[in-house]
């Protein structure tokens, strides 16, 4: 299945340069998270500070509910999210304790 989502960023260009730095070198703890979990491609795109990401997972592993228990289980994933959050910011629309939040689909050709 494909999840597209938003979230912004801090308007501020050096973490964002930060932020774009992390993502070239991804911890691969975090990418064994991903894939643990049945995320079998993830691209995130940027315009300004908006960050959109496109998550193909596979649906006979992939449970997000199960994912977020791993994640706060896991040191090195909740360190990993913790350091995004300090250049991360919600959208005007994204629920308070929320991250990344679903896009709603328009149109498909």
């Amino acid at each position: 299945m494909r999840y597209c989502l938003a979230l912004d960023l801090k308007d501020d260009p050096i973490l964002i340069a930060r932020y774009e730095e992390f993502h070239r070198n991804v911890w691969p703890e975090v990418i064994q998270h991903l894939r643990d979990h049945g995320v079998v491609g993830m691209e995130i795109y940027r315009l300004g500070i908006r960050l959109f990401m496109v998550m193909e997972t596979d649906d006979s592993i992939f449970d997000a509910d199960r994912m977020a228990r791993a994640e706060q289980s896991n040191p090195v994933i909740r360190q990993w999210e913790s350091l995004m959050w300090e250049f991360q910011a919600p959208t005007p629309w994204t629920p308070a304790g929320r991250k990344w939040i679903p896009v709603n689909r328009i149109f498909d050709l």
